[in-house]
């Protein structure tokens, strides 16, 4: 891989979204890492359910490729991420990934530096 300098002009390659109040919270890199991927996904795949709410479909094994993380570090960073109110996980039937709809931190909250 290359690398460059940044100038003015310079045009950003693709990036994920990670919004700052993220990097305030308890939770760890990989977990955080892992919130920027969702949140890409979400945007990108564009899918929503019956009221109009974005969510995407991440089955953990393709999750884990994602991250070039294991699946029980990718499944501990999920609850992690559960746990701080940023997922909300919505089982689905047998053999069926769940929904994982990714919720944004407050405005209030990105804000208090």
């Amino acid at each position: 891989m290359e690398f460059e300098f940044m100038t003015a002009d310079t045009v950003l390659p693709p990036c994920m979204p990670l919004p700052t109040a993220i990097l305030r919270l308890p939770v760890s890199s990989t977990a955080k890492v892992m919130y920027a991927r969702l949140l890409d996904a979400t945007f990108a795949a564009s899918t929503e359910d019956t009221n109009g709410i974005l969510f995407v479909r991440f089955p953990i094994v393709e999750l884990a490729a994602a991250l070039s993380r294991s699946s029980v570090t990718v499944k501990r960073s999920l609850k992690e991420l559960e746990d701080a109110g940023l997922i909300l996980r919505v089982r689905r039937g047998v053999g069926e990934p769940n929904r994982i709809y990714t919720l944004l931190p407050k405005k209030e909250g990105c804000c208090d530096e």
